[in-house]
């Protein structure tokens, strides 16, 4: 089994301190070509990576793929969940790392961890995920934030990242080794990070703030009698 590229016995985990986020070609024109996911959960999955980014402290590099041309302009949730975001024009270059100016962002963020995200899942995703493993980054790529043709297409690519070295993750999972814990003040925001990701889990925070409210009207009572 492949073990993850460049860690050198460290374990793979996201250190948000040495970590960038990269959103590659999340653009509304591929989003049309997409059948491993609902586009929707793809939509909203970049946009809570985003999101995370920016609570975290994480550099964003964007770029799209010939936005002028079929593929569509960047989706606009991206750098409103993330003002901070560099974008990144190329110039008709299929795989982003191929682009010197974007490799150029790449390294000026000081970050040697990146987290990948793009669509196509098989090329935008895939090709600079590999690439940056050849060059010395440790990767994560996200994949049910990045969307492919079918779930064959997402299948044979995630074996072949794994084998060049790439981790693999969901989003929850980065949303939650960024977060690191709930006892921190923007724990209100995590918690709405994650209905982008599981839209039932909006479910769970009405429920908890209900009962809060209860409690706090039986201790309210209580006082009163007291």
């Amino acid at each position: 089994m492949s073990l993850p590229a460049n860690f050198n016995g460290a374990k793979p985990i996201i250190d948000p301190a040495n970590a960038a986020m990269l959103l590659i070609d999340h653009q509304s024109g591929l989003f049309q070509t997409i059948g491993d996911m609902p586009f929707t959960r793809v939509r909203a999955h970049a946009t809570a990576l985003a999101k995370m980014a920016t609570l975290a402290g994480l550099p964003v590099i964007a770029t799209a793929s010939v936005p002028q041309g079929p593929n569509g302009p960047l989706i606009p949730e991206i750098h409103a969940a993330a003002p901070h975001a560099q974008y990144v024009a190329r110039r008709g270059e299929i795989n982003a790392w191929d682009n010197p100016d974007f490799v150029a962002a790449v390294k000026a963020t000081g970050r040697k961890q990146l987290i990948i995200a793009g669509t196509i899942t098989s090329v935008c995703m895939a090709f600079p995920s590999i690439a940056a493993v050849a060059d010395g980054y440790q990767v994560f790529a996200v994949i049910d934030a990045s969307g492919t043709y079918s779930k064959m297409a997402e299948e044979i690519t995630l074996a072949r990242v794994v084998q060049a070295g790439v981790v693999p993750m969901d989003t929850a999972a980065v949303a939650s080794e960024l977060q690191k814990t709930w006892h921190r003040d923007d724990a209100g925001q995590w918690a709405g990070i994650y209905t982008q990701i599981f839209p039932n889990y909006q479910l769970l925070i009405e429920s908890y703030t209900k009962a809060q409210d209860v409690q706090k009207t039986h201790e309210a009572l209580d006082s009163q009698r007291a």
